[in-house]
């Protein structure tokens, strides 16, 4: 007799074999035939979705400079109107962090650090490591990595979260949590030789020397020996070098003759001489954040002042420096409100200066100013951590079924907020 199970294996066998044929397409890079479970609208709408979020919580924009931004951005469309999918709707953006990285969300959206165009020489340099993201995007490399999850993790609700040491990190909620772990799943060897091969040619098609790639892997492979952990944490996290992987650059190189091509060096160390410049202010605020770990507020305070001096433009600045003077002063601190204030002012938009803030005036019982900091932060990326104290402030309020609604959100995450939440929702539920 056969079993419902052995039917319902047979349905699903079924099912895959169907999947299989119908959702074969040509890559359109490559030429080969793949499977594509997810489609191509499907792919623009969660780039589209997943962008902002995943740059704030990799650290938000690099404002400070918007110069640097259009000009990577020029370079960036330079690339991708000659790669293989020109009619994606590419966006590159730098991001504010010192960790050497680059990534690329779904049908084209691409970010830099800040961190990574610090160590790159000339423009070429940096067309060949905008042309290699370009490539992951046209070539479907994130979209294959998620329909590879989809098929291990059939039917599993949730992705494991792989962020930064941010506070908030494993508090965050829905497509921030899943852009996150898109940009720093580790690419396979396949498709970073597939993205170096690519990005060379598309490189050349825009007029740069494909030297500046093999000069490029040569400094990744040197770096990653142990001269710099920043590389290994951030960029060699997602992007593994390797000596093959110069080997087949400089084989390509070779086929390629002799094309030429420009190196820009001048253009692109003008570019980032502003960031250049403000570089010691980054530095005393790492050193800040470090002398923070190790408990040594008044010195973190000290070293923020000067990245501050330095810098006042810096929106991190002044949120760690609220944060500083919050522990020292207590919640009811004026200038911890003031340096609050000054990060929301410089960057409204940035989930963690309004959560910061939302949190404090929620301990001085600022209902209002807090719900209205606390929602702000959840349209920008949603944390447990918000709706737990939006469902507080519900409470006081009087509010029950918001306070049900907010509770039940961050109920629905993981660890001790999550636990916390469900304590407070069967409490309300019992008080029916």
């Amino acid at each position: 007799m056969i079993t419902r199970a052995r039917c319902f294996q047979s349905a699903l066998l079924t099912l895959l074999c169907v999947l299989l044929i119908s959702g074969c397409v040509v890559n359109p890079v490559t030429g080969e035939k793949q499977l594509s479970l997810i489609s191509e609208s499907q792919e623009r709408a969660m780039g589209a979705q997943q962008y902002v979020p995943t740059q704030q919580t990799q650290g938000g924009k690099y404002y400070a400079d918007p110069e640097l931004t259009r000009y990577v951005s020029r370079v960036g469309q330079k690339l991708a109107a000659v790669s293989d999918r020109p009619d994606l709707p590419y966006e590159f953006v730098v991001l504010n962090n010192g960790v050497p990285n680059a990534w690329a969300l779904p049908s084209g959206k691409i970010a830099v650090n800040r961190g990574l165009l610090t160590e790159l020489d000339n423009e070429a340099q940096l067309a060949a490591v905008l042309g290699h993201e370009i490539t992951h995007a046209a070539a479907r490399h994130s979209v294959q990595q998620m329909q590879q999850g989809m098929i291990i993790n059939a039917g599993m609700a949730g992705l494991g979260m792989a962020l930064t040491d941010n506070e908030y990190a494993r508090m965050i909620m829905g497509g921030a949590a899943l852009g996150s772990q898109v940009v720093m799943a580790r690419h396979s060897q396949s498709d970073e030789l597939e993205a170096d091969h690519y990005g060379t040619l598309y490189m050349v098609k825009a007029g740069y020397d494909p030297e500046a790639a093999v000069e490029l892997q040569r400094t990744f492979v040197r770096l990653s020996e142990g001269q710099s952990s920043g590389f290994i944490d951030g960029l060699f996290a997602s992007h593994p070098p390797s000596a093959r992987r110069v080997e087949a650059n400089q084989a390509l190189v070779q086929k390629l003759g002799n094309p030429g091509g420009a190196l820009d060096r001048a253009t692109y160390q003008n570019k980032i001489a502003y960031l250049q410049q403000h570089l010691p202010a980054y530095k005393a605020e790492q050193e800040a954040i470090q002398s923070y770990k190790a408990g040594n507020k008044q010195r973190a305070l000290d070293r923020i002042n000067e990245a501050i001096r330095i810098e006042p433009k810096e929106a991190s600045f002044y949120a760690l420096r609220g944060r500083l003077y919050e522990d020292l002063k207590g919640s009811g601190s004026a200038q911890a409100r003031s340096d609050y204030d000054k990060a929301v002012s410089l960057y409204p938009e940035m989930f963690t200066y309004r959560l910061q803030r939302g949190l404090n005036a929620l301990q001085l019982n600022n209902l209002q100013r807090a719900r209205q900091d606390l929602n702000a932060a959840n349209e920008s990326v949603p944390t447990s951590i918000a709706y737990l104290r939006l469902g507080d402030i519900a409470v006081k309020q009087n509010q029950r079924q918001q306070a049900i609604a907010d509770y039940s959100q961050a109920a629905s995450a993981d660890g001790e907020i999550a636990a916390e939440a469900q304590r407070k929702l069967a409490a309300l539920k019992s008080a029916q």
